[in-house]
């Protein structure tokens, strides 16, 4: 039993939020959120996801096993910690991919696709890329694009706009920054030694790479609302007023890694940070509001 907990916290169903956050945005901006098909084909390619993601977590964890037993956090997972054997660990890195991309193949091929794009770029992460200064966190901005992408290939889709994939890379690559600034932090001196790519990164490079990124993606956001495709399902640019929340968000993130200090995953600081819960509750709902009440009432 407990080599079986230890393979679930392995892998990391707390981060799990963020392949339910990305998957969605086909189906719920095709305006197909409430079509019984569409929702289960789509909820089931999260499960898929969870399962390829979860992988990619325990092929980690395997390869950085040493480096880990040094940090003072990741020292006390199941495998630094020895609650989850080695021998364990890579037999579920390798049946598990291998049952989620045969189920994955047997309803849509396209999503077996990306699924095993997926897991390849994120071995090639876990092998090479994470050591090569910023093409580590543009690796990890690829993989959310892959998961909005997974949700789009299980659906007929319409209206979907590409500006959401820009949207959601430049979030991803926020929050990567973001993490990769707090852990240079938290690890000081040991940073380097803890995780090599540490030592091509300072604290005025991410600074810059946050504001940077952080105006990118407001840009990218203005533009996905007041393009075309929004504007099928309800008049002219009312998508605008959830601009605001947006913008709070962002802040309120920064708000917390620079006056707060917060060094989690940008999925754990969401799951304990009530205003950011807030917020991104109130955008949800102000949106679908946007895509499938208004046409009602003014249809």
């Amino acid at each position: 039993m407990q080599t079986l907990i230890g393979l679930v916290r392995t892998m990391r169903p707390k981060q799990w939020t963020k392949n339910i956050l990305f998957i969605f945005p086909g189906i719920v901006f095709d305006g197909k959120l409430f079509l019984f098909d569409p929702f289960i084909r789509v909820a089931a390619a999260s499960v898929l996801l969870c399962l390829v993601a979860g992988t990619v977590y325990i092929i980690n964890d395997l390869v950085d096993i040493e480096r880990d037993r040094q940090h003072p956090r990741k020292r006390h997972r199941p495998l630094p910690s020895g609650q989850l054997p080695r021998n364990v660990a890579v037999a579920a890195a390798v049946l598990i991919p291998l049952f989620s991309l045969g189920l994955a193949a047997t309803f849509s091929l396209r999503l077996a696709i990306v699924l095993l794009a997926y897991l390849l770029l994120q071995i090639l992460y876990s092998f090479i890329l994470k050591h090569i200064v910023l093409i580590d966190v543009m690796t990890i901005t690829a993989g959310f694009v892959l998961r909005i992408a997974a949700g789009v290939v299980v659906i007929q889709v319409n209206n979907f706009s590409p500006w959401l994939y820009a949207c959601g890379a430049l979030l991803a690559l926020f929050l990567a920054i973001g993490k990769r600034r707090q852990e240079l932090i938290t690890l000081g001196e040991n940073a380097a030694n803890t995780r090599p790519i540490y030592k091509d990164y300072n604290l005025p490079l991410l600074d810059d790479l946050l504001r940077m990124v952080t105006t990118s993606a407001l840009i990218a956001y203005l533009l996905y609302t007041i393009e075309a495709p929004t504007r099928r399902f309800a008049d002219q640019n009312i998508a605008l007023i959830t601009v605001p929340f947006v913008m709070y968000g962002l802040f309120r993130y920064l708000y917390l890694i620079y006056v707060r200090g917060e060094g989690s995953a940008p999925d754990e600081v969401l799951l304990r940070d009530r205003p950011l819960q807030v917020t991104m509750l109130l955008w949800g709902l102000t949106f679908v509001g946007i895509l499938y009440v208004v046409p009602l009432i003014t249809g």
